[in-house]
């Protein structure tokens, strides 16, 4: 079985021409081609069942562009996803007319910001808008604000709350988006918390919330400059500090779902990590209570000098020393056994957000 006559002709002028990228539209059996010119169109003519005919037409492709029939090797899909895609064959990947070849260019690491134009020509949605923008050239080249606005127009119909997470994080890189936007976004978050998650993630020293630094802020932000655990608790008593920990709050006190829980812990674990020698695992939330002190022999310089300046901050260091180990493992014995969301979910992991909560509110003013 071969391509009918007249499709094999149009499609040998057609890459006669150079090409930026191919697309098929399958229930229109319609070839588009993108080049400097603009996009053309080829419709074709099946001599055989669509889908086989398809198949028919991606190995001819392959056969002029790679010089092998066997078109983009299905065995290599999950190794292109990680970003391992040669950075010398993106173009010619997306010239197979193949989604999974886009897939592969718009996960490679050095993508630019052309490759990226001709990729969202190809397959223009959600998740490849989000590959794309974890580009830090894509982001900032001209392709950045056309993808970001996209994210934010879709975010209404994204399905899951990883997405949407994803998503806010991502348009929220500098130059993507107007202030206006962000607002907007921020002010959808009092009916859905997940998008303040992205907001912490991504910049939580501009968050839109007017707050006033802790009263402890001017005494601990003239300490040396070399007390880690200082510096710290200088950030968080700041009003920048004071408003992220308040949008913190208002995330782990009603977490939707389990991958809002997940990422809310590893958020406050790693806003307030003080870049400990050693990574923690806990599972049970009163081994973790139970290491702060073990840590102040780590740390036993910096809190005397700490507390030689401020005498009653030994609880503030013991909560920045608490939430730096917080993360997603101390969910693990819960979210192991249970697929449970919402306020069901909320009961069942109260023995870790309780104390976590209290830890925040020692950071706050009385």
């Amino acid at each position: 079985m071969d391509l009918s006559d007249q499709d094999k002709l149009r499609l040998n002028v057609l890459l006669a021409q150079p090409l930026q990228a191919i697309r098929i539209d399958e229930s229109r059996m319609e070839l588009h081609a993108l080049s400097e010119k603009g996009e053309a169109k080829v419709n074709l003519h099946a001599n055989c069942k669509d889908e086989k005919y398809l198949k028919l037409v991606r190995q001819w492709l392959s056969t002029h562009i790679l010089g092998s029939p066997g078109g983009y090797p299905v065995f290599l899909r999950r190794w292109t996803r990680m970003g391992q895609a040669r950075d010398n064959s993106l173009e010619k990947l997306l010239l197979l007319g193949e989604p999974e070849a886009v897939v592969a260019v718009v996960h490679a690491s050095g993508i630019t910001n052309e490759i990226a134009r001709r990729a969202w020509w190809c397959a223009p949605n959600s998740e490849n808008a989000r590959c794309l923008l974890e580009s830090k050239q894509v982001a900032q080249g001209s392709m950045g604000p056309e993808l970001a606005n996209f994210l934010v127009e879709f975010l209404p119909f994204e399905e899951t709350s990883k997405a949407m997470m994803k998503s806010v994080r991502l348009v929220l890189q500098p130059n993507l988006i107007e202030e206006k936007t962000k607002l907007d976004i921020w002010k959808r978050g009092k009916r859905r918390n997940t998008f303040y998650v992205g907001f912490i993630r991504q910049c939580p020293e501009s968050l839109p919330i007017q707050s006033q630094p802790h009263p402890k802020f001017d005494a601990i932000k003239q300490l040396d400059s070399t007390n880690i655990l200082a510096n710290k608790l200088s950030s968080l008593f700041s009003s920048q500090g004071q408003a992220a920990l308040e949008a913190i709050s208002l995330v782990i006190n009603k977490p939707n779902d389990q991958d809002v829980a997940v990422e809310i812990f590893n958020t406050i674990g790693e806003y307030c990590s003080i870049n400990h020698t050693e990574k923690f695992h806990w599972r049970d939330i009163l081994q973790l209570e139970q290491y702060v002190s073990q840590l102040h022999k780590q740390y036993e310089n910096d809190i005397n000098e700490i507390l030689n300046q401020q005498a009653d901050a030994k609880l503030s260091i013991d909560a920045v020393l608490y939430l730096s180990m917080v993360n997603e493992s101390l969910l693990d014995p819960v979210f192991g056994v249970t697929d449970a969301i919402g306020s069901v979910m909320r009961k069942r992991i109260t023995h870790l957000t309780d104390p976590i909560i209290n830890q925040i509110n020692i950071l706050k003013p009385a």
